[in-house]
């Protein structure tokens, strides 16, 4: 069992734990992840460690609620414990070193790209940052980010903070202005597609973060197979970083979709259960 020492909302849907995980702490490398499992009989997720701390024996996840298993994590609270959390797993991150590099995060993957954007920093790189979201209450880590960073720049969908508009415009603005010597992006597919597609004409080399269906994490299931130049890789090993110019996007957001009716009838239940029991509570008090 991995007990949660701490837990903090960042927004309404997005949530920071403290877990204790002494033998996982010790080994955490900016691109790595771990597989959790909520309860005894739930799925397994792969989330991204943010941080650890090794003389605490604890790591950092930061997690959205989207579906039945991120929903359910959310209901946790400090002194709660969760089954399972093997890591660390994936490559992690291959670092550059005093050159010129944009970092691109959209929604929560702002979570997965901070502890890059970190050791790309303490390389002696240059970093100018982007972050983006739909909306102000989905923009995360900005105080973060910012300190890793030698210029920040936030974006909202809908103008409600930051400059209106995507990630993508303001990348655009940067390879205008000058030829940075990579791009990092990573968050929603249909934007680190869009990054790939933009930074390809400039002829910068972009590295992605997939976020593809996992069970097991150790290339066992074959579930998080991608397409990387026309030849099958598996994200969970061979990644979970890869070349976004040689990704076949299309063919990875249809198999996300794979389990889309499974998901819903479950979050449904999940969602109604959960009512149920706070309707129940609601009534106990009264």
């Amino acid at each position: 069992m991995f007990t949660i020492r701490s837990k903090e909302f960042l927004s309404p849907t997005i949530a920071r734990f403290i877990i204790e995980a002494p033998y996982v702490a010790p080994k955490r490398k900016a691109g790595n992840f771990v597989i959790i499992r909520v309860s005894d009989n739930g799925e397994r997720i792969p989330i991204t460690l943010v941080d650890s701390d090794p003389v605490e024996g604890t790591v950092t996840l930061i997690v959205q609620a989207i579906g039945k298993t991120t929903k359910e994590l959310l209901t946790k609270e400090a002194g709660d414990t969760i089954p399972d959390l093997v890591g660390p797993l994936g490559k992690p991150t291959p670092l550059h070193a005093n050159e010129t590099i944009v970092c691109v995060g959209g929604g929560v993957g702002t979570a997965e790209l901070l502890p890059i954007t970190r050791a790309l920093k303490e390389s002696g790189n240059r970093i100018l940052s982007i972050v983006g979201a739909r909306s102000r209450d989905l923009i995360i880590l900005e105080d973060e980010m910012r300190a890793a960073s030698d210029a920040l720049a936030v974006t909202t969908d809908d103008g409600s903070y930051g400059k209106k508009g995507f990630v993508t415009d303001e990348l655009k603005e940067i390879l205008d202005r000058e030829k940075p010597d990579a791009v990092y992006a990573i968050g929603p597919l249909p934007m680190m597609k869009a990054v790939s597609a933009l930074t390809k004409v400039y002829g910068v080399h972009t590295t992605v973060s997939l976020n593809a269906l996992m069970v097991d994490g150790t290339g066992m299931c074959g579930g998080c197979r991608v397409s990387i130049g026309g030849r099958m890789k598996f994200a969970c090993v061979d990644g979970p970083e890869f070349d976004g110019h040689a990704v076949d996007f299309d063919e990875l957001i249809i198999r996300n979709r794979s389990y889309t009716v499974f998901e819903q009838e479950s979050n449904r239940r999940f969602t109604e259960e959960h009512a149920c029991a706070a309707q129940q509570a609601s009534e106990v008090v009264r």
